[in-house]
């Protein structure tokens, strides 16, 4: 039943009774004392571009986790009329993100950066209550104490760092009628991505130990990661461990290492260098059993945090030795190169040009495996002991990325840290810097970084010093630079300065490989859980494999083997039922009247599958070209439109942006 019908037919009373819950009414009650009323108009007052500025600054490493996660999060729920609001302990949004038309709408009750959606200053909605009560909240439609906000449906999860304290506020909102019982839960495991990074990211030179009841959770989020200092005293634990503890932060904070997991350091390093397999066996104080991996985990920059640092740090001790061998068995050319004469070949230029001083300009689609090659290539080079330092230029705040890269001095602006901080180049000193998605670094940083490759030499922000740098280049892009430089979006004399030696990976369907990569991989993940049963893949389930159009690439591939190895049963064999419903929506996809095996199976039903393509490419004209207008005239997602005209997706300016 639809919300107003709902309200049409229900007496007011009834309705109150229905929809203020006890946490509600409470925020209800404090609306009323800061001297709100229904009916008046939310304070829409947005903060100056400057004032917005610092406050950025001063969040930068929420922002710098969050933003990827926000963006994954986007994906999940893409086309739902709805965004993913970031905001500061204040209510201040930071950062949104969200489905272009609803946006619009938010802009009118100001959801965007540097809007305040404290209680104080917006009555009862998600953020504010949720900031208020330190819990997640979820604020529906007339729940809202404004009238203005009631056409929303909020979920807040509030965002603790790696001490408790609050610091921010992750929000889903979105149009009350297309309410979802999952946001809440997509909302959460998004938080704990987002704590976990900022956890690791903090507690770098300590003793941490990630466990957990069950060996197959290590690894992801349900894992509990606990970090001591080298002599047992205890320092913090996410909410997983808190939970699988029995305790919360501020009792375990008059634990040790021995209290909690009944030995001392001295006695884990001896189990460590005696035990052959990689997860340990601990025992809980509460009398549980855990499976462990355990870390030592060194830095070289003790004031900076390597929020995107990609390097195994398992291996940190070994990778200090020249020569060491790599931990992730996929980081070396020589592993990479699995029988496609393809990525052959480009592994046959790469290795001519290791060492020598030239730059390396990876392309090719999302997904196809370009920050892999780009740690191959570092690790079988002279550099491989020193840093790599790995840069998404598409996932820093445009205002953050010029801070990231060059660093800044004390008292550069206002907000800055004590002491300053080191950039990326320098953190990559002696070492290789890896710069992802190139072709979204903002065009004035371009000058700069130009201007860094042909001087050696880095100005930190506020700084008159120029500090010199030694560091191989390697940068990666899934757009066409000529194209941009003919639009003006990129600069010609960087593009030509970066491109020394140009290598393009085919995507995983033109791979004549798929079944070898998938085999590594699965050796991979059946090294990763010692003592599983190997993992193998049905017979008719790898010939789906090679049917698919693979249109996330490596990405798409190994979500789909992670997830299917947690579901296999005790023999090991990924079969059909252990696959998710979307792979069999790209297989229809890509071969929709097609009479291959994937048509035998039980696919989901709905108007996706029913729109032709010949349908897409008229409502597509009637919009000019307009993804998301079509989109939202054939009521389905733009993923779908992209995978039925793959054509269209490869060239659309939307796409691309």
């Amino acid at each position: 039943m639809r919300d107003d019908m709902y309200h049409a037919a229900t007496p007011i009373a009834t309705r109150e009774a229905c929809w203020l819950t006890p946490s509600i009414q409470k925020s209800h009650e404090r609306s009323e004392v800061f001297g709100l009323s229904e009916s008046m108009r939310p304070d829409y007052d947005v903060l100056p571009a400057g004032e917005l500025a610092m406050k950025l600054e001063q969040n930068r490493i929420l922002c710098a986790h969050a933003t990827p996660v926000m963006e994954t999060l986007h994906e999940q729920i893409v086309n739902t009329q709805s965004m993913i609001v970031l905001t500061d302990a204040e209510g201040l949004i930071l950062h949104s993100i969200g489905d272009d038309d609803f946006l619009r709408r938010a802009e009118k009750v100001a959801l965007r950066p540097g809007a305040n959606w404290a209680e104080s200053r917006q009555g009862t909605n998600a953020i504010g209550t949720a900031l208020a009560e330190r819990s997640a909240t979820v604020v529906h439609g007339e729940q809202h104490y404004l009238a203005a906000n009631r056409f929303l449906t909020c979920s807040s999860v509030p965002i603790l760092d790696p001490y408790g304290d609050l610091i921010g506020v992750l929000d889903v909102t979105g149009d009350h009628r297309s309410y979802h019982q999952h946001t809440m839960a997509l909302a959460k495991m998004s938080v704990q991505m987002i704590e976990n990074h900022l956890f690791a990211n903090t507690f770098r030179e300590t003793l941490q130990i990630a466990f957990h009841g069950r060996p197959e959770f290590l690894g992801t989020l349900m894992e509990g990661i606990a970090a001591f200092t080298c002599d047992g005293r205890f320092l913090s634990a996410n909410r997983s461990a808190q939970f699988q503890l029995g305790l919360p932060l501020a009792g375990l904070r008059a634990h040790t290492l021995s209290s909690l997991f009944g030995l001392t350091s001295a006695q884990l390093i001896d189990r460590l260098r005696m035990h052959r397999d990689r997860h340990l066996s601990l025992n809980l104080s509460n009398g549980a059993v855990v499976c462990a991996n355990v870390q030592f985990r060194r830095t070289t920059l003790a004031d900076e945090p390597a929020r995107f640092h990609t390097s195994n740090e398992a291996a940190a001790g070994k990778r200090n030795e020249p020569g060491a061998p790599p931990a992730n068995p996929l980081s070396t050319l020589s592993q990479l190169d699995t029988g496609d004469p393809r990525i052959a070949a480009v592994i046959t230029k790469v290795r001519k040009v290791i060492g020598k001083n030239i730059p390396i300009l990876i392309t090719g689609e999302t997904g196809t495996g370009k920050e892999l090659l780009a740690q191959a290539i570092h690790n079988d080079s002279p550099r491989r002991a020193a840093p790599f330092v790995a840069v998404n230029c598409a996932s820093i705040p445009e205002t953050l990325i010029e801070s990231e890269l060059f660093g800044y001095e004390e008292g550069a602006f206002t907000g800055a840290r004590r002491k300053g901080a080191v950039g990326k180049l320098l953190q990559a000193n002696g070492g290789t810097l890896f710069l992802d998605e190139i072709g979204d670094m903002p065009y004035p940083l371009q000058v700069r970084l130009l201007r860094v490759l042909q001087e050696r030499l880095v100005n930190p922000l506020g700084s008159a010093k120029s500090i010199p740098v030694d560091v191989a280049i390697i940068c990666a892009t899934h757009r066409d630079l000529r194209e941009m430089i003919a639009q003006s979006r990129f600069r010609e004399d960087l593009y030509y300065r970066l491109n020394g030696l140009v290598v393009k990976l085919p995507p995983l369907r033109e791979r004549t490989d798929l079944s070898a990569v998938i085999k590594k991989m699965l050796d991979c993940a059946s090294a990763e859980n010692a003592g599983d049963q190997p993992l193998s893949i049905a017979g008719d389930v790898m010939t789906l494999f090679e049917q698919c159009a693979w249109p996330g690439n490596f990405r798409q591939l190994g979500n789909l083997l992670r997830t299917a190895a947690v579901m296999v049963d005790a023999d090991g064999e990924i079969r059909r039922e252990h696959l998710p419903d979307d792979f069999f929506d790209d297989l229809r996809a890509a071969r929709p009247s097609s009479t291959h095996a994937a048509d035998a199976l039980p696919l989901p039903s709905g108007r996706l599958h029913d729109v032709a393509a010949s349908v897409i490419a008229n409502a597509l004209a009637q919009h000019g070209g307009n993804v998301s207008a079509a989109a939202r005239t054939l009521g389905i997602s733009r993923n779908t439109i992209y995978r039925k005209l793959p054509a269209h997706g490869a060239n659309n300016s939307e796409d691309a942006a």
